[in-house]
This record gives C-alpha cells, structure tokens and sequence, in this order.
C-alpha cells in the first residue's frame, strides 16, 4: 500500500462527514459528477411514491392546498435559503435556471434606472447565460459587454445597468470574488446577478452578508434534486417591491384565482413565479434537502479544500509528470470544488475519460482537452480520490 492509500484511509476514518454516504443510493463507482448531476439520497423514491400514490393518486385537486403544493415553490425556497446565506423570504423555487437568468438580467436593467445601456456579462459564462444575456439586451435596448472576471472592476462605469457572473467557472472550478466584485458594481452604480450552480451546496455563498441583489441557481448538482429539477430566484428583500419581472405569470399574480385581465404582482419572493409549479420534480427536490438536516455549509467547504488538495497530490504522486495540468487554482480563496486537468495530448481526452468510467472513475470533459472531477463532500471521501488519480494515471501510462 503507498503513503497516498494510507494517508486516504485515516482521513477517511477521521472525517466527520463520512457517514453522511449512506443517505445515497451510490455503489463502489467513484462518482466524481457531482457537479453536473447529484446522487440520489435514498429515502426519495419512497417520498415520491407517496406523492405520486397518495397526493396525486387519492388526493387529486385537494393536495393544491392538503398537501402543501401551492405553497411548495417559496418553502423550498426557504430550505435552500441558509445554504447560500439568504434569509426567509427571499427565494422562490421554479423553472430552470436560463428562465431565471432571464428574470434576473432583465429585471435588473430596470432596478438600474434611466441612461445606464450595457450589461457586463462574463466572458468564461456557461454559453447558455450568455445566450440569454444577448437576447435580454436586444428586447431592452442595451448592449452585451463581455469581460472576463478579473477586469469587470476596470470595466464597470456610468452605462453599467448590470453585472452577469458565475460564482464557479464551470470549466476550470475557478471560484469569483463575489463579495469584491458584487461591491465593485454596487460602487458604480450597477446591479449585481450571480449565477451560483457551481457553488450552492458547495461553498459558503453569503448572499446577505455581501449584498448581492439578484441570484439563479439550479439543484441537480451539489443539491441533489435529480435530473431537471427546478432552479431558484433569489431577490434580496431591499429590491423585491421593485422587481420587475420580465415573466409575469398568473400564480406571481397578488390575487391569481381572481383571473384578472390585469396584472398585480405578489408581495415578496411570490414575484419570481410564473405559471403552474411543476410539482412532481419540486418535491423530489423538497425531499433531496432533508440530507442537509444538521450539515453546515462550512464544514462541507472545508472538506471540499481538503478532498481537492489531496486529489491534486495524489495526481502528482501518481501521474507521469506533464501528461495532465491542473487548471484549478491552488489558492483555497480561488478554487469551488471541481478540479479541472487538461490532457497534454488533446485528441485522447475523450477516450481518457471514457476508459475511467469504464473503470468505475465517473467524471466527465470539456472540448476539447479537459478533464473535470468534481467533488461533492457529502459522499465523496479520500479513498475515492486517491483511487481516481490512480486509475487516471494507469489510463494514462496504459
């Protein structure tokens, strides 16, 4: 046994989140996707079941108001709430999360007011954020600045309506200064947008705490809430009887049975809604939450470091030096918790990573020539790590 394989077994033995695995339907595969698709906790399909059975089967029309499902998008907002450091009331639960990028750019050019024309958009984004940015900016008249993270506080000025960014670069696992640069925007006049999907569950987000005015995020990764499960809003309390959605659906309406022919919004985070809430996938959502029960977000950060830290000297343990490159940064302050290697040799990443998960190592690639591990501390723990960066180094002398 190596000095990595004993050093992975007694920090397994010392990590005080290492029972938490059992709440998940997961084998002897190391699942390092969880940053695209979380594991399922294993006491949903029951709750399902009996959502299915009893609440839809028996209950039928009733369980709108028996079961709690029109209430169901603002009290799972409130459960994801202390996960990303928001108070009650101030995220709803609904949609997807390019829906809600929506929402939020376009009604952050209207909190912006009068003479302010661009959008600052992060040039690294998700595409599909920018894709949504650029059509925000045609159908309000402003125009789309893309800049990379870094230079946002050179670029901010008097135009600036809003500030579009990634809280976690999705490629690399680069993690932004949220707080700077949500400070640097409000000191110039502009709204801050942050699209957490890389970080909430993940990391301490502090929403609150560094005044960040409008938040989206999705739930099927570090969340767990399962493939397509809705994403959030979040409206800081100070905006919400300014928002302004772009989206004006009949349940944000203040009276929706009234079936008005005009449109009075809802108080409070209600705003953010829009048509009927899709029930079955919010409550498999609702249930995947109960694993956080007792979990704090800090001691899940300080694994996450821990986890990336011995992944990446395990790499240099066993990898041929220069076959891959870490393109996550070391400093703690800048890493989420992915670690992103591209392959020296771009055209084998695709079979690279398709021999790992043949060899029970699931992570996946970004084209052309990374390779992303991501590591959720909820059921990931050392040994995978160290077996992951082993299999990767056989694969790659194989």
């Amino acid at each position: 046994m190596s000095d990595v394989e004993e050093r992975a077994g007694a920090l397994d033995a010392a990590d005080g989140l290492a029972a938490l695995r059992e709440l998940f339907t997961l084998d002897d595969t190391v699942y390092l996707d969880g940053n695209s698709l979380g594991a399922l906790p294993r006491h949903v399909p029951a709750r399902m079941q009996d959502v299915i059975a009893r609440e839809w089967g028996a209950l039928r029309i009733r369980s709108w108001d028996e079961s709690g499902w029109w209430t169901a998008p603002e009290r799972i907002g409130d459960r994801i709430a202390p996960l990303v450091g928001s108070a009650a009331g101030q995220i709803v639960v609904g949609d997807s999360t390019s829906v809600n990028v929506f929402k939020a750019v376009v009604a952050a050019t209207r909190l912006a007011g009068d003479g302010r024309d661009e959008i600052l958009v992060d040039a690294t984004t998700f595409p599909t954020d920018g894709y949504i940015a650029a059509s925000a900016a045609r159908m309000t008249g402003h125009r789309v600045v893309p800049v990379a993270p870094a230079d946002v506080p050179a670029a901010l000025g008097p135009r600036t309506a809003a500030v579009l960014l990634n809280h976690v670069d999705y490629r690399t696992g680069r993690l932004h200064d949220l707080p700077g640069l949500t400070a640097a925007a409000h000191a110039a006049g502009a709204v801050a947008v942050w699209d957490l999907c890389h970080s909430a569950g993940a990391l301490p987000v502090g929403l609150d705490a560094h005044g960040v005015d409008l938040a989206v995020g999705c739930t099927y990764k570090y969340l767990n809430g399962g493939p397509g499960s809705p994403a959030y809003l979040y409206v800081a309390e100070r905006h919400q009887a300014a928002f302004d959605s772009p989206l004006p659906g009949w349940t944000s309406h203040a009276d929706p049975f009234a079936m008005s022919p005009g449109y009075t919004p809802a108080d409070g985070s209600v705003r953010g809604r829009v048509g009927t809430p899709d029930i079955l996938s919010m409550l498999a959502l609702e249930a995947s939450l109960d694993v956080w029960e007792g979990v704090s977000v800090e001691a899940v950060r300080a694994k996450s470091l821990a986890l990336t830290d011995f992944f990446l000297e395990c790499v240099a343990a066993h990898v041929p030096e220069g076959r891959v490159t870490s393109l996550t940064p070391d400093a703690h302050a800048e890493r989420g918790s992915q670690v992103s290697l591209r392959c020296e040799n771009a055209a084998e990443t695709e079979q690279v990573m398709a021999a790992l998960i043949g060899r029970g190592v699931v992570g996946d690639l970004r084209r052309p020539d990374i390779l992303r591990f991501g590591f959720t501390p909820l059921y990931v723990g050392f040994a995978d790590a160290e077996r992951a960066a082993r299999v990767l180094a056989e694969t790659l002398t194989g």
